[in-house]
């Protein structure tokens, strides 16, 4: 495979290099590939680097070689079949990269059975000049109501302005039943916590305020991949996050706390492995919109007027408790804060864990991508 302009600059700001970008792909590889492993790709190409103009390429460019996987999914929009990139192993990941694809927007489904998908996904949207300290605060409200359900979720930033929150599911479910159940899940926080919620995506109504977008949750739309570049001023990336550090960055208020590039990702990943390999394997069932509505009123009843949210600009404290439901000691004189109470009480009667296999935990090394399960 020949490479082509490597020196060209592609984030001003910094001097970030084509080729440096390759390079970032090259070494996260390890930790990127499973989760683009027979997901569909959307390109998203900026041929002059993140200032100059870019375009979305669904289809899979013709003049690709001959070993670049496609996979035929059909577009009720454009009444044909499309050919969608499958990045299935370095090769095509470098291919992309040197197309200038800076952004990888994947599908939530699998190629082959594009009308169920693996995962729901939220993504907490801050309208100005809420930002990603209030995204930390609606983020632990999401993850909240999903103890209670009995669901484990993952967190990762977006790269851009605001964060995502992955629940994974990996059983046969329908965009449909994800669909109604998020969209149900979104109106459920808004009405518990309207002051800083919302989940009309009008962008009239967001001011102050965290959209919550449920409708990611579509077959018909793609979302960036963890460890993806963004085309921002620098080389940003959508960065899997531990809940704690969700936590430290609401109680500090700081968002440069959840900033990560490419650098930071790399050494992240040695350090860490990947925080977001349960994605892939952990199979959950969803809760029925019964069970959300029960749970969600359990909540109200057992927390009658908890809590002040994070507001935009305003520094934010929160006391968070063991997984276990246990209660943290608190020093003497001191109560937890209505915020704290509001994301850690489980209440009487919370629903059984519904997990249907146990999650493996991540490796601290990079995993061999072959050794993977998609």
């Amino acid at each position: 495979m020949r490479l082509s302009n490597l020196a060209k600059v592609f984030y001003p700001e910094t001097g970030f290099t084509k080729g440096q970008m390759i390079d970032y792909y090259v070494r996260i590889a390890p930790l990127l590939l499973p989760h683009l492993k027979q997901r569909p790709l959307t390109l998203k190409r900026y041929p002059n680097g993140v200032t100059g103009m870019y375009f979305y390429e669904k289809n899979c460019p013709g003049h690709r070689p001959e070993w670049v996987q496609t996979a035929s999914v059909w577009s009720s929009g454009n009444n044909r079949w499309m050919k969608y990139c499958l990045v299935q192993d370095l090769a095509t990941l470098v291919w992309c990269a040197n197309l200038a694809d800076i952004e990888l927007h994947t599908s939530l489904s699998l190629a082959g059975d594009s009308s169920r998908p693996t995962v729901i996904v939220f993504d907490l949207d801050p309208g100005e000049p809420a930002g990603v300290v209030q995204c930390c605060q609606a983020a632990l409200w999401v993850r909240a109501l999903f103890d209670r359900l009995g669901l484990e979720s993952f967190p990762k930033t977006s790269g851009s302005k605001g964060l995502q929150v992955y629940i994974p599911l990996n059983v046969p479910i329908t965009y449909a039943e994800t669909k109604a159940f998020t969209h149900e899940f979104a109106q459920t926080l808004e009405r518990q916590h309207p002051d800083l919620i919302v989940s009309d995506m009008k962008k009239a109504v967001r001011h102050g305020r965290v959209f919550v977008d449920w409708s990611q949750n579509d077959d018909h739309k793609t979302t960036v991949c963890v460890y993806s570049l963004r085309a921002k001023a620098r080389p940003t990336v959508s960065t899997p996050l531990q809940w704690k550090e969700v936590e430290h960055c609401l109680k500090k208020a700081q968002p440069e706390l959840l900033v990560f590039d490419s650098g930071q990702v790399l050494s992240r990943g040695e350090k860490l492995g990947d925080l977001f390999a349960p994605v892939l394997e952990l199979r959950q069932k969803l809760p029925t919109i019964e069970e959300l509505r029960s749970a969600s009123t359990a909540h109200d009843n057992a927390k009658p007027g908890a809590g002040k949210s994070a507001k935009p600009g305003g520094a934010a404290r929160v006391e968070t408790s063991p997984r276990d439901g246990s209660k943290k000691s608190v020093a003497a004189g001191k109560r937890p804060s209505a915020v704290s109470e509001q994301l850690t009480h489980a209440g009487p009667g919370a629903p059984a864990a519904r997990r249907t296999s146990k999650r493996s935990k991540a490796a601290k090394s990079s995993p061999d991508p072959s050794s993977r399960r998609a």
